[in-house]
């Protein structure tokens, strides 16, 4: 399997980042495209350095983009920079440029872990028309769907603002959208039973019941941590290559 690192300079973002690309062992090019985000702490090397993900990969004929998604929640920060734009216009269109991938919705999914899992359910359900196939691992998927943003780090009134419900933060309010303009994602979200994100979770779970808007939901034994994702990645995977094409 060939891993690409590369360096580009974001327009969006008036910077230069970095992308790691996880080239298909199978299949023939063009390829179908996984978005993995990383969680709030990390970066684009993490999944590369705490997980067995390319050993997992190499079954998939599915090319893997691992972005820097920084400290921003992968949305366009209320008061700051644009990290959706980012990730939803400006990188897809960079990758598809530059590598052997298929630019059609049906070829493209995106996921990720903690922070990366609301940043894969906010980018699936506010642009539908660009993701075939969404999942989160243990995703703080409800920072958005509340009166005041969360106070669990310091840069949350600056992302969400001070009343995110609502919003283009508040993924419930999004995947109502989304149901209404009848083009939805296919969706899958799991965590741990011991997470502390597993109330949001369920919360979550139960908005898109409501909604009957159709999705999986698994609960696991496990954590908030590298073990758990490490294992369950392995599922994510083989969801969006049953639905990539």
């Amino acid at each position: 399997m060939a891993l690409a690192e590369f360096r580009w300079f974001s327009n969006v973002l008036q910077k230069q980042v970095d992308t790691f690309v996880i080239l298909p062992e199978v299949g023939k090019p063009p390829f179908a495209t996984l978005y993995l985000l990383h969680g709030l702490t990390d970066d684009h090397t993490t999944w590369l350095r705490k997980t067995r993900l390319e050993v997992y990969a190499a079954e998939h004929p599915l090319m893997i983009v691992l972005p820097d998604g920084f400290r921003g929640y992968f949305t366009n920060n209320t008061s700051g920079p644009n990290y959706a734009d980012y990730l939803c216009k400006e990188l897809p269109s960079v990758i598809e440029r530059n590598f052997a991938a298929k630019s059609a919705r049906e070829s493209r999914g995106i996921g990720g872990l903690s922070m990366g899992g609301y940043g894969a359910m906010r980018a699936a359900l506010s642009q539908p028309d660009l993701y075939a196939s969404a999942h989160s691992h243990s995703g703080s998927v409800m920072n958005g769907s509340r009166s005041s943003p969360p106070d669990r780090f310091p840069e949350a009134v600056q992302i969400f603002g001070t009343n995110p419900l609502g919003t283009k933060h508040d993924v419930v309010h999004l995947a109502e959208q989304a149901r209404n303009a009848k083009k939805l994602p296919a969706l899958r979200l799991d965590c741990g039973l011991s997470d502390f994100f597993l109330e949001e979770n369920r919360q979550f779970h139960a908005a898109l019941t409501e909604l009957r808007i159709p999705h999986e939901y698994e609960e696991f034994p496990g954590d908030h941590n590298w073990d758990y994702w490490d294992l369950h990645i392995r599922q994510a995977l083989a969801f969006h290559a049953g639905h990539l094409g």
